[in-house]
């Protein structure tokens, strides 16, 4: 019993040698470069910035604008899409008056409502330094580039959900994405039809030729058909949210931070089924006679993790030509991911992704 217990002793004693003996072999390999570290799954790599398509990050993300570097001086033309309105309005006057000679100016198309689609056309005839998109950019428009001799990049930045919005006193929580595919598709004319109230549905939408929300609502919940003859085309969220306070029968989609905290319109739930609506907003619903002293919020925790059926990142579009153009861009991108560009970003009612 004795000889037994000496053995297992001196053994252990061995096992723990070897231990420490290992540990500081595997640590001097690591620093001399022997060992390779763990690769960690896309988007866990903390070498790689996901949000410059996966390019090395030397440093860190600052965390204020101040503390940004390499934002180039001059003034630079800009175009984009509705949903980063709200953002423009937030970081802005922070822009300014932190870096003060990088000077931004919002540039509509000459002809035609401004979005996303016609500011990608003028970033590609030169017309502008860089774009606020809603949507991603389309292999077209990567091989328009390509044929220009530019290269384009995108840079996610946010995410938005599109809300469906009604009048305040349409007596419905929410819609189906099925329910809402057959009203822009026209099977759905009255809300009878789907629990609500004997009234005509009138459905409105931007063009189509505005990108953004347009182009996706016809991809994702039209899956690619058309829209039907009594869709009604506003010229932009605001006419559409004033055209549906004055029907009782109106309903529109859009950014939902254009949507949310709107008093005279009414958020929708949506859901892949009819038990899994969620709503884009904080419930409870605040009734609109509570509105503007309280406002609904978003839901960014539905948003962030999916359970929201309708979203989309928010890209900055950047001209890879080795000029100013793209300083610019990239400036701008960078300056949104910052701590406190993601901080506007969200009380601009956008989720951010940081």
């Amino acid at each position: 019993m004795k000889q037994n217990r000496y053995t297992f002793n001196v053994l252990s004693r061995v096992m723990l040698a070897l231990g420490v003996l290992g540990g500081g072999a595997w640590a001097t390999l690591q620093l001399l470069g022997g060992v390779p570290s763990p690769t960690l799954p896309l988007g866990q790599r903390e070498d790689l910035d996901p949000t410059l398509t996966g390019e090395p990050a030397p440093n860190p993300s600052p965390q204020t604008f101040a503390q940004a570097a390499n934002v180039p001086r001059g003034l630079f033309n800009y175009g984009g899409g509705a949903a980063w309105a709200p953002i423009r309005r937030e970081m802005t006057p922070a822009l300014q008056s932190a870096w003060p000679e990088f000077q931004l100016r919002y540039t509509q198309p000459p002809l035609g409502s401004p979005g996303s689609t016609p500011a990608i056309q003028m970033l590609l005839k030169d017309e502008l330094a860089f774009v606020q998109s809603d949507r991603g950019l389309t292999e077209a428009e990567f091989e328009q580039a390509r044929r220009r001799g530019l290269t384009l990049r995108q840079a996610p930045t946010a995410l938005d959900a599109l809300v469906v919005a009604a009048h305040p006193d349409l007596p419905l929580e929410g819609l189906t994405l099925l329910q809402l595919r057959s009203i822009y598709s026209g099977k759905i004319n009255n809300w009878r039809q789907i629990g609500g109230p004997d009234l005509p549905v009138i459905p409105y939408s931007r063009a189509l030729s505005t990108g953004g929300a347009a182009e996706q609502f016809q991809r994702e919940i039209l899956q690619g058909a058309e829209f039907a003859p009594n869709v009604q085309i506003a010229r932009d969220t605001t006419q559409a949210l004033r055209l549906i306070a004055q029907n009782p029968g109106g309903v529109y989609y859009g950014s939902g931070a254009a949507i949310i905290g709107q008093c005279t319109v009414k958020p929708l739930a949506l859901g892949r089924g009819p038990q899994s609506l969620v709503a884009p907003y904080i419930a409870p619903l605040v009734p609109p006679q509570d509105c503007p002293r309280r406002r609904n919020q978003v839901n960014q925790t539905a948003i962030r993790s999916g359970d929201y059926p309708f979203t989309r990142r928010l890209f900055v579009i950047i001209k890879e030509n080795g000029q100013a153009d793209e300083e610019a861009g990239r400036a701008f991108a960078e300056l949104a991911l910052t701590e406190q560009g993601q901080q506007l970003i969200e009380q601009a009612g956008l989720t951010p992704l940081r």
